[in-house]
């Protein structure tokens, strides 16, 4: 094998992680987790849970995805959850929220496939997909700390879904996109698509060809680190007051949202704020 084709068959994909945010039914969580074992989903992360994720429910319901909910790994908040994500995904059940541009599934999760292929022997960091409660779904804060918003197109009427039901519709889809861009020169709709060991048998071009020219967002940890420091600068300066500061920094959140700020550009702003910060403080009386 040559010195190029080695470099490329150490590029894995990066891996998928399903996060749960406050899931309270017992069943749901245990569904979610079959269907991560049915579609090669290695890891469910849980914010916060409002039911037993190991008991007998939740465990009969996953059945071979038991194993998968009992290393199941437990976060404050989402995050941190998503803290060492660089695309983030989340599913929004309402038909509008607060202005956030909704996706349809297959434009979300294929964003979320376009990961930037590393240099040989570094390991790629997680995606992540996020569900949000099974009453009230995901906040607005919370939306915001996805790269897109997705939302699955149902009747008017009765537009909310199930948890369990959602998951399924999106991994699903995720699932049938990491097949095509495993195979590509498969055949075209209607005819049926490769098995699962397709993908892991892919060639590392295919894996490679979706990656976004810019480069992936920055980490999630990062960007969070960015706005709190920006925050407590500019209610220093009086740039916010602490009544309205939330909403502020919200538009701000959104902006970045859109932007998909990159690991250099959350270094100029930490620098920038750094910089400001030393000003304001030099003047002080």
């Amino acid at each position: 094998m040559s010195a190029p084709a080695a470099r490329q068959s150490a590029r894995p994909p990066a891996p998928v992680v399903v996060v749960l945010v406050e899931p309270a039914g017992p069943l749901n969580v245990g569904g979610v987790a079959r269907l991560c074992a049915n579609f090669a989903i290695a890891e469910l992360r849980l914010v916060a849970p409002r039911c037993d994720h190991l008991g007998e429910e939740a465990l009969r319901m996953a059945v071979h995805g038991g194993g998968l909910l009992q290393r199941a790994r437990l976060f404050p908040d989402l995050a941190a959850a998503l803290a060492d994500c660089r695309r983030v995904v989340a599913s929004c059940g309402q038909v509008a929220r607060d202005s956030l541009p909704l996706h349809s599934p297959a434009d979300a999760l294929g964003w979320l496939l376009a990961a930037t292929a590393l240099p040989a022997g570094e390991a790629p960091p997680p995606s992540a997909l996020v569900f949000g409660r099974e009453d009230r779904g995901l906040s607005t804060d919370e939306l915001l700390q996805a790269g897109r918003v997705l939302r699955i197109a149902t009747g008017e009427a009765y537009a909310s879904l199930n948890l369990a039901q959602a998951a399924a519709i999106c991994l699903h889809e995720l699932h049938q996109a990491q097949l095509r861009q495993a195979c590509p020169d498969e055949p075209g709709p209607g005819a049926p698509l490769p098995a699962p060991s397709a993908v892991a048998a892919a060639t590392p071009q295919a894996r490679d060809s979706p990656a976004d020219p810019l480069g992936d967002p920055a980490p999630r940890a990062a960007v969070e680190a960015m706005l709190q420091d920006a925050e407590e600068l500019l209610l220093a300066v009086g740039f916010l007051y602490p009544h309205t500061a939330h909403a502020r920094m919200a538009k701000l959140r959104g902006l970045l949202q859109r932007g998909q700020i990159r690991d250099g550009e959350v270094a100029l702003v930490r620098g920038m704020v750094r910089q400001l910060r030393w000003a304001a403080q030099r003047r002080s009386p």
